[in-house]
């Protein structure tokens, strides 16, 4: 039997983002049997910092950020993720929700019911342990960010980013991420200027240049500005 459009551009989906990331295509159809497909525009805002926590979403297209923010509008980004990844896996716990999530394009999610996704890591310990493991290296990572904030600079905070968001290719480090100056300053915790007058220095010394929307590190930038 032909399956609809709609239902072919979900399975194929599904495929690539079980390709992309922790979940098998076999995981994805499995958990995914009681799930809701939605989509948000860009900028659209998916979670909100306390609220109460009922569903896990795995990102099935699209871009993400998950961040906290104060009463006057000031938001510190903790992570991005795209097609493959999800969030929300602190479900398991039943306390509310302890960040927000944006999309940073359109994007499309399958909701999954928390008891669907209980009943799913009971039935699939060799998934559950990666849910483990992907906590854990969560935890590793907020930990680094703290000591960051803590003992670093805004310069070493900046350059510390720019490492970590660079790949290889083709023997050079490059950020491919379209990266605007709040979106660094928000993710180090420092004013949109001071960014800017960093970027330039790195730049003006051959340390970075961009390349359309990428960003290319030349040489390893030095330990202190």
């Amino acid at each position: 039997m032909r399956r609809p459009p709609a239902q072919v551009s979900l399975t194929r989906a599904m495929e690539k983002a079980a390709s992309s990331f922790l979940l098998t295509a076999d995981e994805l159809r499995a958990i995914s049997a009681h799930a809701q497909t939605r989509a948000f525009p860009r900028n659209a805002v998916v979670l909100n910092e306390g609220d109460r926590t009922d569903s896990l979403y795995i990102i099935l297209a699209g871009r993400v950020k998950a961040f906290v923010a104060d009463t006057d509008g000031k938001e510190v980004v903790l992570s991005t993720q795209g097609a493959g990844e999800y969030f929300g896996e602190m479900v398991l716990d039943e306390g509310p929700r302890s960040a927000s999530v944006m999309t940073l394009e359109p994007s499309k999610f399958l909701v999954v019911p928390k008891a669907d996704f209980k009943d799913f890591l009971l039935k699939n310990p060799v998934f559950a342990v990666r849910v483990i493991e992907k906590l854990i290296h969560r935890v590793r990572a907020l930990t680094e960010n703290v000591k960051s904030l803590a003992l670093m600079d805004v310069y070493g905070r900046v350059a510390r980013l720019l490492l970590e968001l660079a790949k290889e290719e083709g023997g050079r480090l490059v950020i491919t991420e379209r990266l605007t100056q709040k979106d660094i300053a928000s993710r180090v915790g420092a004013s949109r200027e001071m960014v800017s007058l960093i970027l330039k220095d790195l730049t003006a010394g051959g340390y970075i240049r961009h390349e359309g929307h990428a960003i290319v590190i030349e040489r390893t930038p030095p330990s202190r500005w």
